[in-house]
């Protein structure tokens, strides 16, 4: 592989690099070379069947690479740091998925990452209505969770005082798996009772939470009341929300900018959201550095443009490298800025089984 240039991978950068398969070629050249990849990588290249330096030249190559995403479970995070940072390397934040489907998979996100998403997810909360300056209330999980860390980190560059309340998506699925319905909305009273003591004394005009946790208020005409005399925005994420009830929530909340976001921890992001036709929410994956394929599950070919399919998820930057990960979620496949290069997605929603285990999505 010759010409690369390892700079087109640095980050944080405005606009991404305008030749994706340059950029590709850098990060397989990054990922896979001695003195830059990582040991999980590393590894991994000597049992593949094919040698990635010579044979991925585009983004389609990618399809070459198995799923090693259920190895994220066990592997040291040490690993999956790439060489090139040097030694030592800066320390990352560890994020780990919800585990929605057992163990949780961790990733690395070095600080060079970080930074990026901080600067995506500050203009995309800007331009969806954020009210600059006025408090925000959020009602995502922390802790091992890239969310409730980023959104804290958004709230500070916005101006906005941030109030939390922590949920822990774990323990409601492991419920919610046993069939304990009382318990699960004990639960969810203890968050909602929480996220109440704020609204009441605390100046906010912006919350982000899970769909089930705001239908859970909206069902409260008191707090749908005291939601509608305060919050000007309202985001929501974590689960899968359908069209009839978006509508339903708009009329609730009606002086209310609702929006929401699509992410995984395997892309270590989240894509861009606009609305098409009106009112649907469209997802754009932020290309090169993450790319979407809706695909027939049992032929692994993409489905046709307005066709229901399971996303194929891809993850290629400096500090980490997740290609061909096939997630848990269906989703209409749309055209989107990338051209054939990536697919954009809209009415995304879980799979019923996933690996031979039923799906829970819980309250996240």
């Amino acid at each position: 592989m010759a010409d690369i240039d390892f700079s087109l991978l640095d980050v944080p950068r405005s606009e991404p690099v305008d030749d994706p398969e340059a950029y590709l070629r850098a990060a397989i050249a990054w990922h896979f070379g001695e003195d830059t990849g990582s040991a999980f990588w590393l590894r991994t290249a000597a049992t593949l069947d094919f040698d990635p330096m010579a044979d991925v030249n585009t983004f389609a190559d990618l399809k070459l690479f198995p799923n090693l995403v259920n190895e994220l479970r066990g592997v040291p995070v040490e690993d999956l740091i790439p060489r090139g940072y040097g030694t030592p390397p800066p320390v990352p934040q560890i994020f780990e998925s919800g585990g929605t489907t057992g163990a949780p998979k961790r990733t690395v996100q070095l600080p060079d990452w970080v930074a990026q998403v901080v600067r995506w997810q500050t203009e995309d909360f800007a331009t969806g209505g954020f009210r600059r300056g006025e408090g925000f209330l959020c009602l995502m999980p922390s802790g091992p969770h890239g969310v409730g860390y980023f959104s804290r980190l958004v709230s500070e560059r916005l101006g906005a005082t941030f109030h939390a309340i922590d949920i822990d998506p774990r323990w409601v699925k492991k419920i919610a798996a046993r069939g304990a319905a009382s318990e699960v909305a004990a639960y969810v009273d203890h968050v909602v009772e929480q996220a109440v003591f704020v609204l009441e004394t605390q100046n906010v005009a912006n919350l982000h939470a899970t769909p089930p946790l705001l239908e859970a208020l909206a069902r409260d005409d008191r707090l749908v009341d005291l939601l509608n005399d305060k919050i000007r925005y309202l985001l929501l994420s974590g689960a899968h929300v359908d069209a009839d009830t978006l509508d339903l929530l708009r009329g609730i909340f009606p002086e209310t900018t609702i929006t929401m976001a699509f992410g995984s921890t395997m892309v270590l992001s989240q894509a861009v959201t606009r609305t098409a036709d009106g009112d649907v929410f469209v997802f754009d994956p932020r290309t090169p550095y993450v790319v979407f394929w809706v695909v027939d599950p049992d032929t692994g070919e993409r489905v046709p443009y307005g066709q229901t399919g399971q996303v194929v998820m891809n993850h290629v930057s400096k500090g980490m490298f997740i290609p061909n990960n096939l997630e848990r979620d269906l989703a209409v496949r749309l055209p989107g800025p990338a051209g054939e290069l990536s697919d954009s997605v809209s009415e995304v929603r879980p799979v019923a089984t996933f690996e031979g285990e039923a799906v829970i999505e819980g309250v996240y």
